[in-house]
Parts: C-alpha cells; structure tokens; sequence
C-alpha cells in the first residue's frame, strides 16, 4: 500500500479540500476544481501570514509589505501545501511577541504537525531565553508544543503508524535533489557519496551551523532579536539539506521581514529566488524535451543553484552584521528592543557568554535619536 508523505496536519488539509470537490464530471474537471479551492485556502493562509507580521512588530505594520509582495510568494505560493505550516509559524511568533507563552507553543505544535521546519524555532528560543534568564517562558511554550504535536499525531500513529512514519523514511531516504550544493557535487564528480553519507554529513553541517548561531546568540554584544536568530537558523537548515524545493522560500519570506526589514536586502535575496524559480523550471524543460533540448541545460542550472545559496547567504550575512553591530539594526535605530520578543522584549541578561551582563533597552533620547545604553558607555543612535 502506498502512503501519502506529508505530516498529518497537510494530509488533513488535502482531505478537507476533497471533500468540497464535486465528485461528478471527468476526472480534468475535478482536479482544476480540486486545485481551486486548495489555491483559495492557500491564499487565506498568505493573507494570515501578512497580518501576523504587521502585528508582530506593532510600531512598524509596513514591514508587512514585504510578504504582501514578495515575488517569490507569487510564484510558489501554490506549489505545495507549505503555505499552511507558514501561516501556523507566522501566528505563533505573533503570540510569543505578545508574551503569550502557552498559545505561541500550541500553535508552533499545530505548525509542526504540518511541517517539520517549524520544531527549529525552539533552538534560538532556547537561546534567548538562557541569555534572558526567562526559562519559564520558554518551558510553556516547549509544552505547549510538544503537547499539541502528540495531541493531532498520536492517533495517527496508533491507527496508522506505518502511514505515519512515511514522511519521516522518505525524508531520509530521498536521494539527492534539486536546488542543493549537494546536488552540483553529485553531478559534477564520478563517484558521487551515497545517501547515507550525505544524510550524515547534511546533519553535521547543520548541527555546526546551529551551534554558530547558539554561541552568536549568547556572545553578541547585545541580544540578538528573536526574529533574527528565527531566520539564521532556518536559512542554515535551507543551506544544508540535500534538497531546496521551490517553494521552501516561503518558510524564509515572513522571517526575513522580521528579521532584516530592508527593501534593498530582501529584494537582492528575492531576485536570486525568482532566478532560481526560472532556473529548475526551465531544467525541467530541458530534462523532459529530449533530443529537442530545449531549456536549461545542466551547467545553467548549476549556476541558479549558486544563485540562490549566495542570495540566502547574503541576507545571512547583514543579519548577522546587525547582530554583531545593533546600531545598523533598522528595527533598533527606532528605540525597540526585541517587538517580536515577548518577555525577552526589554529584558535584562542573565547570562552572557564572554561579556558583562548589560541592560537591553534605550535609557534615553536626544534629539537625533534614542540614547542606547551598553554598559557605562552611551552610544548616540541616528534615526
């Protein structure tokens, strides 16, 4: 018996919007209106995303513009079904801004259960929160995620464990695929790694990463925002897997707009994307056109592949560079501490890793702009 692969929460979303497909009629007419009604729910679920990121930095709703019109959101928005965990993810970060532990953590359960990307946030949570000191916080929302996960997967798992485990034993024995580096390695050497081995050595590279972000988390002269340390850590996984499906970008696109609300770096990374979306489409042509050859040949869509990583490590990199220098921080520059942070927001630290302790807010303002404090020195921030 074949299994569907996706978590339980998106096989649920398909199931319900097969129940509003009319069964009569051939089969092309149920499939446009099956595609239909999952384009609309989609499209419901870019517009949740949209107005969580308004309200998850309350003094700057505009950056929301920034999903709004994301090209790449456009383009991939109904090519799967992420755009459901998206919107869970977006909803929960809009929780735990508003210091709303228990619900963040239901709802980040909700957005695992649909996708496993979401579980990551937990990382930098883990890392601020020690930094802050603030465990309780960090403990109710772990449960409140943890418990709601079992709550929609258990039954599954009992009834259908076989079906269940699917997503999880295709997702590691998937081979090589589009969009990764791993990809270009594999065709451009002889004797390409086995599965098995790129598995081992994706996980390590992750676990690397993450432990880079951890110690940027805990070392940085000031706490990093909690939207920041959201998109390095999600980025990394993107940068490592074995594969980059076309519509992963919308995992990054409302994390990028909390994360570095520049129009200048986002549509930089955005027009990667939107090259690389051209780029595997029109390899696909050329995989499929035979002798014709038409599209993209191999080593052009090798370069788009490279487009996309640099375009993802750019954004990286200036989020990084606002970590380690806050006063480039657009967010920042107009006096907030951490808007997406909840209890983190203004919070002193606790434990800083290297460095004294400092206290995390403006203390004052001069007429050109906040007065943030680091320490005993002041630095005067211009708007």
């Amino acid at each position: 018996m074949e299994y569907l692969e996706y978590p339980v929460l998106t096989g649920a979303f398909m199931e319900m919007a097969s129940w509003v497909t009319p069964g009569s009629g051939s089969i092309q007419h149920q499939e446009k209106i099956y595609w239909m009604v999952n384009a609309g729910i989609l499209m419901v679920c870019a517009a949740v995303v949209a107005v969580c990121v308004s309200r998850t930095h309350r003094r700057r709703p505009w950056d929301a513009l920034l999903v709004a019109l994301a090209p790449a959101l456009a383009l991939t928005a109904t090519i799967n079904w992420d755009l459901l965990a998206v919107a869970l993810t977006a909803a929960a970060m809009m929780m735990w801004a508003r210091a709303r532990s228990l619900a963040f953590g239901v709802l980040l359960g909700l957005a695992t259960a649909a996708k496993l990307y979401p579980v990551l946030l937990l990382g930098p949570l883990l890392i601020l929160c020690w930094r802050a000191g603030r465990w309780r916080a960090f403990g109710t929302g772990l449960l409140g995620a943890a418990g709601t996960w079992l709550v929609v997967n258990l039954p599954v798992i009992l009834l259908a464990g076989d079906g269940w485990s699917k997503f999880y034993t295709f997702s590691q024995e998937r081979d090589v695929d589009f969009g990764s580096f791993w990809l270009i390695l594999y065709q451009r050497t002889e004797s390409p790694l086995s599965t098995d081995t790129v598995n081992i050595l994706a996980v390590a590279l992750m676990l690397l990463a993450c432990l880079a972000i951890g110690a940027l988390g805990l070392s940085a002269p000031r706490r990093p925002r909690f939207a920041q340390l959201a998109f390095l850590v999600v980025a990394a996984f993107i940068l490592t897997n074995k594969v980059y499906s076309p519509q992963y970008v919308l995992w990054l696109i409302p994390l990028a707009a909390l994360a570095r609300p520049r129009w200048r770096d986002f549509l930089i990374w955005q027009a990667c994307e939107v090259a690389y979306f051209l780029g595997i489409w029109l390899y696909l042509a050329y995989t499929t056109s035979g002798d014709a050859h038409k599209g993209l040949p191999t080593e052009g869509y090798q370069v788009a592949i490279v487009v996309h990583l640099l375009g993802t490590l750019y954004l990286c990199a200036v989020v990084v560079r606002d970590i380690l220098m806050p006063e480039r921080d657009v967010v920042r520059r107009g006096g907030d501490d951490d808007p997406s942070g909840g209890v983190l927001d203004g919070a002193e630290d606790a434990f800083v890793l290297g460095h004294t302790a400092q206290p995390a807010r403006p203390v004052a303002h001069s007429a050109e702009g906040p007065l943030v404090k680091w320490g005993a020195a002041t630095t005067d921030i211009p708007r």
